[in-house]
């Protein structure tokens, strides 16, 4: 992944934040992860409000990795919120969560999310996962552009 990449992890429960953490660290990816502890939060970073207006410090992610049963706005919500964003509608939002439950799937899919793992257990297995994760979507997986860069890409018309 390019070094300007990063991803935002959005993970309510701190023991499997910091076993992501340590995944992405041991696959050489740790600097590019940033990480909130609920949905409100996981909105406020995307929006770029209060505490992380300083873009420089909280960059906008090219990816949200989202975990779905988090207290007060769900990781439901929050992908619900993304893809009526018009500025976000592009982002990339893999469903990270302990859920196997079909219906959970069916719904993430019918909300717009664009993949949904369901964490492991062992760090073995969480530090598998990332590094093919990391071959897949930056060496397979082909990224559509953000929707504002893409208009800077149009030629200026004029209506006189």
């Amino acid at each position: 992944m390019q070094a300007n990449q990063h991803i935002l992890l959005a993970e309510d429960d701190s023991n499997d934040a910091l076993l992501i953490q340590r995944a992405f660290e041991k696959a050489g990816m740790g600097r590019m992860l940033r990480t909130v502890s609920d949905g409100e939060q996981a909105i406020d970073y995307l929006r770029g409000h209060g505490k992380y207006a300083d873009r420089e410090h909280f960059p906008t992610p090219f990816m949200v990795l989202l975990d779905l049963k988090m207290p007060g706005t769900d990781g439901f919500e929050v992908l619900q919120w993304i893809r009526n964003e018009p500025a976000l509608k592009r982002l990339l939002v893999v469903v990270l969560t302990s859920s196997n439950f079909q219906p959970d799937v069916d719904r993430a899919y019918d909300l717009g999310a664009n993949s949904y793992l369901v964490k492991p257990v062992r760090f073995e297995e969480m530090l598998s996962m990332i590094q093919r994760f990391e071959v897949y979507w930056t060496e397979i997986n082909r990224t559509p552009s953000t929707p504002a860069s893409e208009a800077a890409l149009r030629p200026a018309t004029s209506l006189n």
